[in-house]
C-alpha cells in the first residue's frame, strides 16, 4: 500500500487518533491523574485552532519536508462536507493537514519522524 495514493481525509482520520493518544500519553506521563483535569489539559493541544497554530509553528519553522508539505497541502486542499461549529473552514482545513501528516507518516511507517513533530509541538507550548 502506497501511503501518498490513500485519500487524506483517511490519512487524517487515522493521524487524529495518533495525535490524541500521543497527547493524552504526554498529560498521564506529567503526573495529571483526574480525568476531567486530562481532558481539559488536552484540549490545549487537540482542538483545530492549537491543531492549525501547531501546522504553522512548523511551516514557519521549515520543519517539514518537500514530501511532507505536499501531503499537508492536499489535505488542506480536500473536500470536506463538514467542519465544527467552534471554528471556521480554513481553521479546520489546516488542522486537518496535520492530522493527515500523521497518518501518512503512521502508514508509512515513519514512527521517528511522528516523534520529532510530537516533540517539536509540545515545546511550542512550553
Amino acid at each position: 500500500m502506497n501511503a501518498l495514493e490513500i485519500n487524506v481525509l483517511v490519512l487524517a482520520y487515522l493521524g487524529d487518533t495518533i495525535y490524541e493518544d500521543y497527547i493524552r500519553t504526554y498529560l498521564i506521563h506529567l503526573g495529571i491523574a483526574k480525568v476531567n483535569d486530562l481532558q481539559q489539559a488536552a484540549k490545549n493541544y487537540v482542538s483545530a485552532k492549537s491543531q492549525a497554530h501547531y501546522l504553522k509553528c512548523l511551516i514557519d519553522s521549515n520543519q517539514l519536508s518537500e514530501e511532507e508539505l505536499a501531503i499537508v497541502k492536499r489535505a488542506r486542499n480536500g473536500k470536506s462536507k463538514s467542519h465544527p461549529k467552534n471554528c471556521d473552514i480554513v481553521t479546520y482545513r489546516c488542522a486537518t493537514g496535520l492530522e493527515a501528516l500523521i497518518g501518512f507518516l503512521e502508514l508509512s511507517e515513519k514512527r521517528e519522524r511522528i516523534d520529532e513533530i510530537m516533540k517539536f509541538i509540545l515545546e511550542v507550548e512550553s
